[in-house]
């Protein structure tokens, strides 16, 4: 690719981002913020999310990704926290906190992505957990056992912020507040690690 397409290209990509963040912040449902929506704001046409992309969930999870990197700049005991010289499972129990906090003060972004994730969990995608998990069991599982357990407790907790607003009518479980949503992230790891 030619350098100045490849310079276009990265400036398309960034407005798309830009466009996207601004439309999530500013609506009240995240269904509103469709593909044509984006690229009307991003004046470019609505291929280029694809194109770019990939699709309107992948670009609104690339938005959630720079939501969570700005928070860890605002936040930085998290990412102290995250380097920590602690077990790996309690670095584990932070990530997870840290995640979930931000994904239900940031409902809409949630709602947008927490389907997208769960069924395109990959390497690349929603797997933050696994350097921790393959630490923590420091070569008793496998890679293959340790990618599992990542994907198990990330699908719960991403599944549980998703519906959190029944979690609390049904079960009493309130994930708003911070110390029951510690308790829940604590005893889920606790045991997806026992040994």
């Amino acid at each position: 690719m030619p350098h100045k397409q490849k310079r276009d290209l990265e400036a398309t990509k960034k407005v798309l981002l830009e466009a996207a963040k601004e439309l999530m912040t500013t609506c009240s449902d995240s269904d509103e913020v469709t593909s044509r929506k984006i690229a009307a704001k991003a004046q470019v046409n609505p291929a280029m999310i694809n194109y770019c992309y990939g699709s309107r969930e992948n670009l609104l999870y690339e938005v959630f990704k720079q939501l969570l990197s700005d928070a860890q700049i605002a936040r930085p005991e998290l990412a102290e926290l995250l380097h920590a010289d602690i077990p790996a499972k309690q670095r584990l129990i932070m990530l997870h906190f840290g995640m979930m906090k931000l994904m239900i003060e940031n409902f809409s972004y949630s709602k947008a992505i927490t389907k997208y994730i769960l069924l395109n969990r990959s390497d690349s995608i929603g797997m933050e957990s696994l350097p921790y998990i393959i630490e923590h069991f420091d070569g008793q599982k496998n890679a293959g056992e340790c990618k599992l357990i990542a994907f198990e407790i990330s699908s719960l907790h991403e599944l549980a912020v998703l519906r959190h607003i029944e979690l609390k009518q049904l079960c009493g479980i309130d994930l708003t507040d911070d110390d029951t949503l510690m308790a829940y992230i604590t005893n889920n790891v606790e045991r997806f690690l026992e040994q």
